[in-house]
């Protein structure tokens, strides 16, 4: 029988806790088998098997519908799995939805906040629903409002935030009962660029204090930045994973890219630029392909695009990104939005 312990609690004032369990990982804060789900005649999940090492991050991509919501919200025991199991540092999101919910934080795609009550209300009011004493509730909360840099706006009902600052005290929420593992459902969807940065460091702060943290993302060069592993999910089921790194090197070392000039024949080209691969985008009259980055096999696919008398407006090679491999696992761009 393998004991486990977490290494953090929750709170001085919640009691340590410890439990024995025959099948978890030790190494695995989240671990999923053969998870099913459907709503009416939509099968979302088809068989999803997952896992997330204590104390890292790893980032769930997919295009819209592809299931990572629904496993969020499975996960946090909002919604239960038709088959298959799941667990979260040990236990199970059916048969003990409870211990799950005292080990777990998380932040939606939207931020659910009382609009009518500060942000320091808002906290407080979290904390004693997590059944802090008044004391420690009001501890906490200052606490995190000077960590996500709330202080100024602290006294200010929330309906007066910006987006960015509705995040913050999202993601705070989240963490007032310091949970050891984290759901972040999309929690940059819909920020400018420079809020998007702040939360991209409150998360990486997260990180280092040993947080174990599930990440839902659009945003691939989200996923790039923050995340030590990456699984790719589509149509329900893990299609791709890795480092990313590793998922990159399946796309190739490098990609060569051309833009095809407007008076040439851009079917034509299409017809001589063959490859691993091949992306095209006859609207920005692009091709690009996989390629070992030498000199000679660049050549010759410049070659045989001269010597068919079409012009070239630009060229470029750069090394894969996430977008290449996105593409290239699901056939499609990722975009922003909400999961049916």
């Amino acid at each position: 029988m393998l004991q486990i312990c977490p290494v953090r609690r929750l709170n001085s004032d919640f009691s340590e806790f410890c439990y024995n369990n025959p099948v978890l990982n030790p190494d695995n804060a989240i671990e999923i088998r053969g998870l099913k789900k459907s709503f009416k005649k939509t099968v979302v999940l088809k068989g999803l098997d997952l896992e997330v090492k204590r104390g890292t991050m790893l980032a769930l991509l997919g295009p819209n519908g592809a299931g990572k919501t629904t496993t969020v919200r499975i996960l946090s025991t909002l919604i239960p799995p038709d088959e298959g199991e799941a667990r979260v540092l040990g236990f199970d999101v059916v048969r003990e939805a409870r211990r799950v919910r005292e080990v777990i934080g998380l932040t939606g795609q939207y931020a659910a906040v009382d609009e009518y009550l500060t942000g320091r209300e808002n906290l407080e009011m979290m904390g004693r629903l997590y059944h802090l004493s008044r004391e420690a509730s009001r501890r906490r909360s200052s606490e995190l409002l000077g960590q996500f840099d709330l202080g100024e706006v602290a006294d200010r009902a929330a309906k007066t935030y910006s987006g960015g600052l509705r995040r913050r005290l999202d993601l705070a929420l989240s963490l007032m009962a310091k949970p050891p593992v984290l759901f972040l459902d999309e929690p940059t969807a819909g920020l400018d660029p420079r809020s998007r940065l702040t939360m991209w460091e409150i998360i990486e702060k997260l990180m280092d204090e040993g947080s174990t943290i599930l990440l839902t993302t659009q945003h691939l060069e989200e996923a790039d930045k923050l995340a030590d592993r990456i699984a790719v999910l589509d149509r329900g089921k893990i299609i791709a994973a890795g480092t990313a790194d590793e998922l990159k090197a399946k796309v190739g070392t490098e990609r060569i890219e051309v833009i095809i000039d407007r008076g040439s024949n851009f079917k034509k080209a299409a017809e001589i630029i063959t490859g691993e691969g091949k992306q095209m985008d006859e609207k920005e009259r692009s091709l690009s392909v996989s390629t070992d980055g030498s000199v000679l096999e660049i050549k010759k696919i410049l070659d045989g695009i001269y010597s068919a008398g079409i012009d070239i407006e630009s060229m470029s090679v750069h090394k894969p990104t996430l977008d290449d491999v996105f593409m290239r696992l699901t056939g499609r761009e990722a975009e922003e939005g909400t999961e049916t």
